[in-house]
């Protein structure tokens, strides 16, 4: 199990319930549960190669080794999978390598590399098994032919400051690289192709998944290119070339490149949201469920919630104690020089908006075990959380505009810490509405 560090938290409390119920998200998403049932029937002669990418990877990787191991074809395994920093799992057959996320680096470019050759030496008679996960859009990094790795991290890093939804940003990458959108599966051509997914986007679409690389992809040069004009992003004239040529042009439906081909989400932030469920109501809690998909800017939705909780604390005053579920992907538009990711400012939105009501305890995390590009997984929220921040110097306001909502819960000691958590199924929330008493 994955230890979550979370201050104050004494079994009992109300702290302690929300730690508890993150555990249970976390637990639903476990590679190790989720992707034995799925794996394909290796038999005849050919070779079987396990590639992939993402912050689950490595230890899907380790899981597919496990489950070869009881059913007698470890020995057949050869393959490598990229996963970011600190998120390495040992494997005997798989090798396990690290780069950076979400801005690619060079460690990545060259495991992408190699991959993609992998890919390319397979035959008819031989298996790829692809391991996807979130995060595997920057760690599979492999830029297309006339773009640099420096141009493509700086298209990266635009898209990422610019509040773009997932599906936005990956249409983007997907038409700037030699490996998204399709391409993957067309390398492996004419191999057997089962890619193995654990999904991070809302409504679970496989084309955005690390933006698809064995999947068609139904987007166009034309929708990167708007998307890059909606955003005020500019990019070199040889980028703009590449997106004006139909040569750069991903493979889409239809294409027999996909004839081979299965693409099965094994995990995805529905199934842990209904474990959550099951949990909460197994605690003795009413449980209002807001679904797996949101999306919206992160202060904005937490805002919203904050105005639910407090109408559901007048208006269902019998049904406490009562906990609010969601999960989905919110956006931050970078307009500060603060530091933080989407659960903390989606947090520190909350509690500007609750102002202190009585009752109301919070927590909000990535699954990842990083909330953006900190050491935090996100943060928690209770009714003293302003009245603590004042007198420890700290205005909520301020760090709001700032998007410093890391340095804000910091400074209470109310981060949310649980290293890496080798899975990832997107964001989970959970606000407890408790009578005011207690």
């Amino acid at each position: 199990m994955i230890e979550i560090q979370l201050n104050n938290a004494p079994e009992g409390s109300p702290r302690a319930l929300l730690r508890d119920l993150f555990a249970a998200a976390l637990d639903a998403a476990r590679p190790e549960r989720c992707v034995p049932a799925h794996l394909p029937r290796i038999t005849g002669e050919g070779r079987v190669v396990v590639i992939g990418a993402g912050k689950a990877s490595a230890a899907m990787a380790r899981a597919v080794e496990d489950a070869a191991r009881d059913e007698g074809w470890l020995d057949r395994i050869e393959g490598l999978v990229v996963t970011r920093y600190g998120h390495g799992v040992e494997c005997a057959r798989i090798v396990i390598r690290e780069a950076a996320h979400p801005v690619p680096d060079d460690a990545g470019e060259q495991a992408a590399r190699r991959v993609l050759e992998m890919a390319q030496d397979l035959g008819e008679d031989d298996t790829l098994i692809c391991l996807v996960s979130g995060g595997g859009s920057a760690l599979l990094a492999l830029p297309a032919e006339g773009i640099s790795a420096d141009e493509k991290a700086a298209i990266n890093r635009a898209l990422l400051r610019s509040g773009a939804p997932i599906d936005e940003m990956n249409c983007v990458r997907k038409h700037i690289s030699a490996i998204k959108g399709g391409r993957l599966a067309a390398a492996a051509y004419p191999a057997r192709v089962m890619s193995l997914m654990i999904s991070d986007v809302p409504h679970d679409d496989p084309s955005v998944i690390a933006s698809g690389p064995t999947v068609p992809d139904p987007t166009t040069c034309a929708d990167a290119r708007a998307i890059l004009v909606r955003y005020g992003i500019e990019v070199p004239d040889n980028v703009r070339q590449r997106l004006e040529d139909a040569h750069g042009e991903t493979p889409k439906p239809g294409d027999r490149v996909f004839e081979r081909v299965e693409n099965v989400i094994v995990a995805r932030p529905a199934d842990m949201l209904s474990a959550v469920v099951d949990s909460a109501a197994g605690k003795g809690l009413t449980v209002v469920s807001l679904g797996a998909d949101l999306e919206g800017e992160a202060r904005a939705l937490g805002a919203e919630h904050a105005r639910l909780a407090r109408r559901l604390a007048e208006e269902r005053a019998a049904d406490l104690p009562l906990v609010i579920l969601s999960g989905g992907e919110t956006t931050v538009t970078v307009r500060g020089d603060g530091m933080g990711g989407r659960n903390a400012e989606y947090a520190l939105g909350l509690a500007v908006a609750l102002e202190g009501a009585p009752g109301i305890y919070a927590i909000a995390c990535d699954t990842d075990g990083i909330d953006g590009v900190e050491d935090n997984a996100g943060a928690v929220v209770a009714p003293d959380t302003l009245s603590r921040a004042t007198a420890a110097g700290l205005s909520a306001d301020d760090h709001l505009d700032r998007n410093d909502a890391y340095a804000f819960f910091a400074g209470i000691g109310d981060l949310v810490v649980t290293g890496p958590t080798r899975t990832n199924v997107n964001d989970f929330r959970a606000i407890l509405v408790l009578p005011e008493n207690k």
